[in-house]
């Protein structure tokens, strides 16, 4: 006689293998620094719309922008200055420590919010904000609180390594940056209204360029 008994499932039928909860073995890779960049950007926006703002559209790529000073980290560039109204974010190509990225990134995806509601500069608006996320410092050259940190450091390991290399500004050889003479240099607002001042590149490569008294906005390099 067939006995049509069900054998008991064991709990090796019940509970399949689940994975490891550690991050890292779900880190994504990326083939180019703006593929990551564009991950981070999503990884980034739940943090802002705990705050009651939805990111903009942006297109964010790593480059100096408008500036070649090592004190610019990072620049947000208005709707309104490109040709498809699409903010920009460049990230220096200085950087390469994934939760100094990030922060540098939360930075300038705060003035792409600001730009989406026709504010601009880092006065109190600016300031709310990038408070709230835990940016703390000089609004003008944030840094990252040890809370924030650690939530941008669990995303870096979600998003895996950073495919980039760190360029240095005073490379040494013919390849190197090369540093211009005492020619004075045009700075000008980066929101376009016109105004401008003349430096020289060592006082911009080391200080970076002055705020416009306009917007309070860190102005940029011109041709």
């Amino acid at each position: 006689m067939t006995n049509n008994r069900r054998r008991p499932v064991t709990s090796i039928d019940l509970a399949p293998a689940r994975p490891s909860r550690d991050a890292s073995l779900f880190a994504q890779h990326f083939a180019t620094r703006e593929q990551w960049l564009v991950a981070a950007v999503e990884q980034l926006r739940p943090l802002f719309a705990e705050l009651g703002h939805e990111l903009p559209v942006v297109r964010v790529s790593v480059g100096w922008g408008s500036s070649r000073a090592a004190a610019t980290l990072g620049e947000c560039w208005h709707p309104k200055s490109a040709t498809d109204g699409i903010g920009q974010v460049f990230i220096a190509p200085s950087l390469d420590d994934t939760t100094r990225i990030l922060g540098v990134l939360t930075h300038e995806l705060v003035h792409a919010v600001n730009h989406a509601n026709d504010q601009s500069g880092h006065g109190a608006p600016f300031a709310r904000i990038a408070k709230a996320l835990g940016l703390e410092g000089k609004m003008t050259a944030t840094t990252e609180s040890d809370e924030l940190k650690a939530k941008l450091a669990a995303i870096g390991e979600r998003l895996g390594a950073y495919p980039h290399a760190a360029l240095t500004m005073n490379a040494a050889g013919d390849d190197g940056a090369k540093k211009q003479g005492t020619r004075m240099l045009k700075v000008a607002c980066a929101e376009g209204s016109g105004y401008i001042v003349r430096m020289t590149r060592k006082w911009l490569d080391e200080f970076g360029a002055p705020s416009c008294p306009c917007h309070g906005d860190q102005m940029a390099e011109a041709a």
